[in-house]
């Protein structure tokens, strides 16, 4: 099933895929469940926003594929790596990524996201998988030349924007046979199966379950395959993930 956020004669709803429709929702499916209005609309008479807006947090793992770690020298972690974004860098389909004034390489990191179904503390990786609501499509939008100056990744990873989320939220994916691909102005950039993540999704539930508390709503990033790269000021990047859609973001420079 395909969750949708939208926006529609100055309304913001929910709804359910349907081919060319969508189903409208009473109120949020994470907290009212899944019934209906009765109304359908057309999808080419809404605007897709964000899916979801963590009331919490972006969790984020970093150097969760072995050639992502490789092609930037990084040994490979013994346990998931984690950070944070804020919820202020998320945006949604078609909305720009605003490149900062801060920042001469900002770079794009197509990523397979998790988003939280309920309250989630000290999970078991068994259980993990039982908090997940569904997955959307994700870009880890970094300044890597600030990362690399700071010495730690918030400033980097936090900016406005630096978190496009979307188009919609899948409830049932296949995670053996997944893959996360992302195209810059149409040309193929990164390409990475599921499959080659070095930790699995109910070890990364479990493992941040650990040190956060995971709120419904909460998205964990599982991390970027390799072929990484800087966009420039009117690139359109686009990041894929087969059986939920493709995200599809312009790029700015800051005003």
């Amino acid at each position: 099933m395909k969750i949708t956020r939208f926006s529609h004669n100055d309304a913001i709803k929910f709804g359910i895929v349907d081919e060319t429709d969508v189903v409208v929702l009473q109120g949020d499916p994470m907290f009212a469940g899944f019934d209906t209005t009765g109304e359908r609309l057309p999808l080419t008479d809404v605007a897709l926003l964000a899916p979801v807006i963590p009331r919490s947090k972006v969790v984020c793992v970093g150097r969760n594929y072995r050639a992502h770690a490789d092609e930037f020298g990084n040994d490979v972690p013994s346990e998931p790596l984690l950070f944070l974004k804020p919820n202020t860098a998320v945006v949604g389909p078609g909305d720009a990524i605003v490149r900062p004034a801060q920042s001469d390489d900002t770079q794009w990191e197509g990523e397979l996201a998790i988003v939280i179904g309920r309250i989630a503390k000290n999970v078991s990786v068994a259980d993990a998988m039982g908090c997940v609501f569904g997955y959307t499509v994700a870009n880890d939008v970094t300044a890597r030349d600030l990362q690399r100056s700071d010495g730690q990744w918030a400033r980097a990873k936090g900016f406005d924007t630096f978190c496009p989320v979307g188009p919609a939220i899948e409830t049932d994916l296949d995670l053996e046979s997944g893959e996360v691909i992302t195209r810059l102005n149409g040309v193929e950039k990164q390409r990475g199966a599921f499959r080659d993540m070095i930790f699995d999704v109910p070890t990364i539930i479990a493992y941040a379950s650990a040190a956060f508390t995971l709120l419904p709503g909460d998205i964990i990033l599982t991390g970027t395959p390799a072929g990484v790269g800087a966009f420039d000021a009117g690139d359109v990047v686009e990041v894929e993930i087969p059986g939920i859609g493709t995200l599809r973001n312009p790029v700015r420079d800051a005003a």
